[in-house]
């Protein structure tokens, strides 16, 4: 039988394929450096070995599939190419793992995880899925009818899927240290559109996204009155936000969702968009309400008198985002922004829009640039972007017991790479009365 061996398996993307195979009656184990991270979890209860990484793993009889950040010289990759195994990157078996089953690829700039989540969720309810998630979390299911997946643009690796249907949230300038200009991701994005082989639900507020040339139908959602699917009668409560669907101008049904801020209504008729075109009944799309959320995007703790929230925000327009669904949900207390820079190059090239962004804070704390292993730092730290930033302040990770001063706030720790320490540090230092 059929051992998979997932080099690299505490990646994201990794750990949810791992995981997905295994719970469809396959052999799985992997290897990865032994520093501890949060996608660890969900394997180990599985009970997937996870082995530190050695040529020693690499045996007759397996199938590796390797992350896409280790390049060919790593040493169980080398190992594996001189016993002549079978081998997969990432992207490329799962290109060939979905084609079992109606694949939904989701996709865009900015909200993937989400909308992946969102998704997976609403058809987990209804029907037997596989799904995988960017935040590491993923299940397969012998019986599955659909697969719902997240499909990153980054280096073009989704061109290697050819789904029964894609949802694409936005179209954004990001990565700068692979695409040259927004032109070049449109460009991406419309080589994705001609891999799609049933049908794009497409955000038609993104002018990028109306651009979309398609062998297939083409849905549009959003705000706007030009959509196929239209939000109307935004109400915020306490328990989330409710809205009112349209489809071509007539009224479908109401809708709640447990979240706040336009990026998640978004998000939300992204998925009743595909889940209507896929013949749901309302009543079953409706179990959205129950949604809980996915790792690191708004997952909020209460501390003391203090909110504490962790999210994943990297980019300008996902601070916005972020920002202002916390001004919604807390509009009484202050935001306390803590932001962890990823990459230089982003950094570098978003300089003042980041600026921009932090700025709807009440105020703002900067933590080191998260470097890539891919980049050079060149001159640029974090201090350049603190200089841009009317009242904010850098934040040594041994000063955190600054952030106790503000008694009645939210503390949203932002960031791609290792923000979480930050916020772990203020918890373990933090005493509460």
């Amino acid at each position: 039988m059929t051992i998979y061996h997932f080099i690299g398996i505490k990646g994201t993307g990794m750990s949810a394929l791992a995981q997905i195979l295994h719970d469809s009656g396959e052999l799985v184990q992997g290897s990865d450096v032994e520093k501890e991270f949060f996608t660890q979890r969900a394997l180990e209860e599985k009970q997937i070995p996870i082995l530190p990484f050695s040529k020693d793993n690499i045996k007759q009889g397996l199938t590796i599939i390797a992350g896409n950040a280790f390049s060919d010289d790593h040493e169980e990759i080398k190992a594996c190419k001189d016993l002549g195994l079978a081998f997969y990157r990432y992207h490329d078996f799962l290109g060939q793992w979905l084609k079992q089953y109606t694949s939904i690829a989701v996709t865009g700039a900015h909200g993937k995880t989400s909308t992946t989540g969102l998704l997976a969720h609403v058809l987990n309810q209804n029907y037997p899925i596989s799904y995988l998630i960017g935040d590491g979390t993923g299940q397969g299911h012998i019986e599955s009818e659909y697969f719902v997946f997240e499909a990153c643009e980054y280096r073009r690796h989704f061109l290697a899927y050819e789904p029964d249907y894609a949802i694409m949230t936005n179209i954004d300038f990001d990565h700068p240290d692979y695409f040259t200009s927004v032109d070049d991701v449109f460009q991406a994005f419309q080589s994705m559109a001609d891999r799609v082989r049933k049908g794009i639900i497409a955000c038609g507020d993104d002018e990028y996204l109306q651009q979309i040339q398609a062998k297939v139908p083409v849905l549009y959602y959003g705000f706007s009155e030009s959509n196929d699917f239209q939000a109307k009668n935004v109400k915020e409560t306490p328990n989330g936000t409710t809205f009112d669907v349209f489809v071509r101008n007539n009224y479908y049904d109401s809708f709640t969702i447990p979240m706040y801020g336009n990026h998640n209504i978004l998000n939300a008729l992204a998925v009743i968009t595909i889940c209507h075109y896929e013949s749901m009944q309302a009543d079953e799309i409706k179990k959205i309400t129950s949604f809980t959320g996915v790792k690191r995007r708004f997952t909020e703790k209460e501390f003391g008198t203090q909110i504490l929230i962790d999210d994943y925000a990297h980019h300008p327009r996902e601070i916005e985002a972020t920002i202002d669904a916390v001004r919604k949900k807390y509009s009484d207390k202050e935001v306390i922004a803590i932001f962890q820079p990823h990459t230089y190059t982003r950094t570098k090239t978003f300089l003042h829009e980041f600026a921009a962004s932090l700025g709807e804070a009440d105020h703002v704390f900067l933590c080191d640039i998260f470097g890539s292993a891919r980049e050079g730092s060149g001159k640029l730290t974090i201090h350049d972007l603190e200089t841009l930033i009317d009242n904010s302040q850098f934040l040594p990770i041994d000063d955190i017991e600054v952030l106790q001063s503000y008694s009645n706030a939210v503390l949203v720790f932002m960031g791609a790479g290792d923000i979480q320490k930050f916020q772990l540090a203020y918890e373990n230092k933090t005493k509460l009365s």
